[in-house]
């Protein structure tokens, strides 16, 4: 249902982006991937994608904060992916303000860049698991209490009721699709899982914050699957939507099933600066997602074991991206 159509990605160069641009271009869509302006024309994590896929994009270098860009970039789409935010929970903590702005003005400008865009068939919005905090029932559907316990969180519950109110107010074919953890091949250090690989892999002992918290992680193919999935559901319109594996691990857990691929185990330092502020950390997210397997008919089909398996080998081919003596943020 992709072939041939007019596709723009925001935050194209990012982690989920790239793949997704990927999966579009390999469904026979034209693609306009959006990255966020650079003087070094670094297109992000595009770079590392299928050379003759690469070929048939069309990068657009920009500033989502800019409106005029982005409603000129809409004027000729189908279907907007909007994925461009900062994404750093830690970033949030020091540059609270960059990272609020930049979320919700970005949305807001995609939104309106849409309204006056009639060709524009489909919006999919991507929210985040944060939005809901710790878990106060599991597994977590989507009337799940909204819980902001970070800048990031916030931020994104404010953009999400952007694109509802959008919706709502002007009648916007908007979808909100609310994915759980993430994790796979380019995924950069910001984010736990690599962190554990790249160390493991390059250092003699693993530097992690708290090892407690559990979190439902999906392969990032299935996730890409999943906002496809959405983009040819009318009956997603107007949706708010989870995206989860509906399965839970501690990050003590990872470590372990790293060590135990790997097949040597390594200290485990804590470090105390990779600690989130108690009242900020989110103990538990486990996703309901049987109203993405209704509506959809989507449900995630890498397992945990494999996926990790996948990344790993990824991490390992490419271990020069990764620098293990820092904290990344």
């Amino acid at each position: 249902m992709l072939i041939n159509k007019r596709i723009m990605v925001t935050g194209a160069g990012g982690f989920i982006g790239s793949h997704l641009v990927e999966k579009l271009i390999e469904s026979g869509a034209k693609v306009k991937a959006l990255v966020h302006y650079n003087s070094r024309n670094d297109i992000g994590l595009l770079n590392l994608i299928n050379e003759e896929f690469k070929q048939k994009i069309d990068i657009i270098l920009c500033d989502l904060n800019d409106y005029n860009a982005v409603l000129d970039i809409a004027k000729n789409v189908e279907i907007i992916f909007h994925l461009g935010a900062l994404i750093a929970i830690p970033y949030s903590y020091i540059h609270p303000r960059q990272v609020v702005m930049t979320n919700i003005n970005s949305t807001l400008n995609v939104m309106m860049a849409a309204k006056e865009c009639p060709n524009v068939e489909r919006i999919i919005h991507t929210s985040s698991s944060e939005v809901y905090g710790s878990a106060q029932y599991v597994p977590m559907d989507e009337k799940h209490p909204l819980d902001c316990q970070s800048p990031y969180a916030a931020s994104k519950v404010g953009a999400d009721k952007i694109a509802e109110s959008f919706y709502k107010s002007f009648n916007i074919p908007v979808s909100i699709i609310r994915p759980f953890n993430c994790y796979g091949p380019r995924q950069s250090a910001r984010a736990v899982i690599p962190t554990i690989i790249s160390q493991a892999l390059n250092k003699k002992e693993i530097h992690i914050g708290s090892t407690f918290p559990t979190r439902d992680y999906t392969y990032c193919t299935d996730t890409v699957d999943a906002m496809i999935a959405m983009s040819n559901c009318k009956n997603a319109i107007g949706e708010v939507v989870n995206a989860g594996s509906g399965f839970e691990i501690s990050i003590a857990e990872i470590i372990d099933k790293v060590f135990k691929i790997i097949g040597y185990e390594l200290p485990i330092v804590q470090d105390k600066k990779r600690i989130r502020p108690n009242k900020s950390e989110v103990d538990r997210l486990f996703c309901d997602n049987t109203k993405a397997k209704k509506l959809m008919g989507w449900e995630n089909r890498v397992s945990f074991d494999d996926g990790l398996k996948m990344t790993i080998n990824w991490v390992e081919e490419h271990l020069d991206l990764y620098d293990t003596n820092s904290y990344i943020i």
